[in-house]
């Protein structure tokens, strides 16, 4: 079997490594999801000031050693603005859509409605690591929040056992948060995952509205991870591609969890960013997913409109959208939920992992096929 896994490496066919460059996102294989337009990077970081920053652990080969690899996962850290996000706060919320998972400090989001550390992502038995790192970043700066970790679950290719994402890798992936372009697939937090039977790991998209004709208009940027879903059930631009590909009987040993970020600049209060998160279970349930009992899907969304600083007024005076105007920003996270999911899945190539265990890339060309056939290939 090495033997074998060793030679398809070589031919190019396996990537036991990370994405590849030229494995194209969905759209430009032709797939458009929605009718908003997209950012100039459909992105997260198409919203001014949100960065990311990731750290992707990558060694060995082989039988599983547990504590030695093979090391397949990492993290990855959204931070909503370039100011001390500590002393400066944005307005956020959170939602569970299925709760087997977690996402450290949702309770205090809940209560006060507000975002005071980075977004990171993990795998699942990291949480504690990336949680203290992320407060050795902090302390740095005499500041004590509750930060914000959530995980999937990659022990299929990774020795998740081992622990090796350390405290160290966390705060390196706050510092290395950039704007600007971003890296999707394996990388990141999103290293070891899988979603409809398929290599996936971390998504983006991103959709501009227009609120009124008076030149309101906003961006709205998701990023995921993504770890979930069967392939049977996989569907792409409303087209039920799953049940076309092989294997689509075969479902996984076990189900996987959903983390989606939503970044926007419109000015919304926290009742309206849960809205937001509501509405990412729209763009779930787009790609074939009805959130299984044993997936921890998590979203949470933060607007980066204002920073509310730490003074002396008692009274804090916000500006935000009025309910009856949210509608678009709804179908702009369903949208680019929807897409960030399937770009998560078109990045990530072939894996290898602990044991030797292969987790196949989607097959662009097979799918683009199919999609031909349905007229739901742009040209």
């Amino acid at each position: 079997m090495r033997r074998v896994l060793a030679l398809l490496i070589l031919l190019g066919v396996v990537n036991s490594v990370r994405s590849e460059p030229h494995r194209p996102r969905a759209r430009d294989a032709g797939v458009v999801i929605g009718r908003h337009p997209t950012g100039p990077l459909n992105a997260i970081t198409d919203v001014p000031g949100v960065a990311v920053g990731h750290v992707t652990l990558i060694e060995g080969s082989g039988a599983l050693v547990v504590g030695k690899g093979p090391v397949r996962t990492g993290v990855t850290a959204v931070v909503p603005h370039p100011g001390d996000i500590y002393a400066e706060p944005v307005y956020a919320a959170a939602q569970v859509i299925n709760g087997y998972g977690d996402m450290t400090g949702l309770s205090w989001i809940q209560e006060s409605g507000r975002l005071e550390s980075p977004i990171m992502l993990t795998n699942s038995i990291s949480i504690g690591a990336v949680y203290e790192g992320v407060l050795d970043y902090a302390l740095k700066h005499d500041h004590d929040p509750m930060p914000v970790v959530a995980e999937c679950y990659d022990g299929g290719l990774n020795d998740i056992k081992g622990r090796h994402v350390t405290r160290a890798h966390a705060v390196q992936a706050i510092r290395s948060a950039k704007t600007g372009k971003m890296a999707e697939g394996s990388v990141g937090g999103g290293t070891g995952m899988r979603s409809y039977g398929y290599k996936a790991g971390i998504g983006t998209s991103s959709r501009q509205v227009e609120l009124s004709s008076d030149g309101y208009a906003f961006t709205v940027g998701v990023l995921v991870n993504a770890n979930f879903g069967r392939r049977a059930n996989l569907t792409i631009a409303g087209v039920p591609i799953g049940a076309r590909l092989p294997d689509a009987s075969d479902p996984p040993k076990r189900d996987g969890s959903i983390i989606i970020v939503i970044a926007t600049d419109a000015p919304l209060l926290p009742i309206q960013l849960r809205n937001l998160c509501g509405r990412a279970a729209f763009g779930i349930a787009r790609t074939g997913s009805s959130s299984r009992t044993s997936s921890g899907d998590f979203a949470i969304a933060f607007s980066t409109a204002k920073r509310h600083k730490q003074d002396d007024s008692v009274i804090d005076r916000s500006e935000h959208v009025r309910h009856g105007e949210l509608t678009p920003l709804y179908e702009a996270v369903s949208e680019a939920t929807e897409e960030a999911i399937l770009n998560a899945m078109f990045k990530a190539d072939t894996m290898v992992g602990q044991g030797d265990s292969v987790m196949p890339g989607l097959p662009v060309d097979r799918v683009k096929s199919i999609l031909k056939e349905h007229g739901r290939l742009a040209e």
